[in-house]
């Protein structure tokens, strides 16, 4: 239920945490790949290693608020494989954090191109090229914060991420008919570069908020996009999927 086999998918923010782990564990299972990010140096180590194990995979470094770059991929996915089956929007950016009244309007616009406007130009772009495969799996990485749980000082990242599941919620619904599936991934906290610790207190902290006491591994919250980008989710789209840790249920 979970083989890749014969699919070609997209992981965009793919050099490093969570796209990283999706992407080896997409190419373990199968799935040809676009890979997307705007370090070069990154992206095509993980290129690297990814042949390595007998993967097919083509890095693409650019910036996911250009609508060309979100063309570009695409294109890609279809000229040098054979179409597009999946695509996991997984770029995100906390950006400044701290009241909205103290947030400069470039900070809140940054976070929105880069967490929100860029799904939507993915979208644009690859659910036409899924249509002509006849169906497909669309994935956006949102989050807990601003979903279940209200967090002081981030009211961008909250705004853009919560955003993205009205947008999984209405593309679930125009497009399921024609054989595609959109759904959004809700990561707890999880270590990764964006994950940035001050202080093992304030790891502790945040551990604590968990009903596990724990932060994700990103290859957790991979195996979770693994499952929503095959048929082992066959009758899921709409969704917003917890893979959180119990942060939002955990009271104590």
């Amino acid at each position: 239920m979970f083989d890749l086999n014969g699919k070609v998918a997209i992981v965009t923010g793919a050099s490093s945490g969570i796209g990283r782990e999706t992407a080896r564990l997409f190419a373990r299972q199968g799935a040809r790949l676009v890979l997307a990010a705007r370090g070069a140096p990154a992206l095509e180590a993980l290129a690297t290693e990814i042949r390595a194990d007998g993967g097919q995979v083509v890095a693409v470094s650019g910036d996911v608020r250009d609508e060309a770059f979100a063309r570009a991929l695409v294109e890609k996915a279809e000229t040098h494989f054979d179409g597009l089956d999946i695509a996991f929007n997984n770029v995100g950016l906390v950006g400044e954090m701290g009241p909205v009244t103290e947030l400069e309007l470039s900070s809140w616009t940054e976070v929105m191109e880069t967490n929100l406007t860029s799904a939507y130009l993915g979208a644009k772009h690859q659910i036409p090229a899924m249509l002509r495969r006849g169906s497909g799996s669309l994935i956006f990485t949102s989050t807990f914060v601003g979903h279940t749980v209200g967090m002081p000082g981030m009211a961008a990242y909250a705004a853009s991420k919560a955003g993205l599941i009205g947008l999984t919620q209405v593309l679930a619904a125009e497009y399921g008919s024609r054989g595609i599936r959109v759904n959004a991934l809700l990561p707890g906290g999880t270590d990764t570069p964006m994950a940035t610790f001050k202080t093992a207190d304030e790891r502790a902290f945040i551990e604590g908020l968990h009903a596990l006491k724990r932060i994700a591994r990103p290859e957790e919250i991979a195996r979770s996009a693994l499952y929503l980008a095959s048929e082992a989710s066959s009758f899921t789209t709409g969704a917003a999927l917890l893979a959180d840790g119990g942060v939002s249920i955990n009271r104590v």
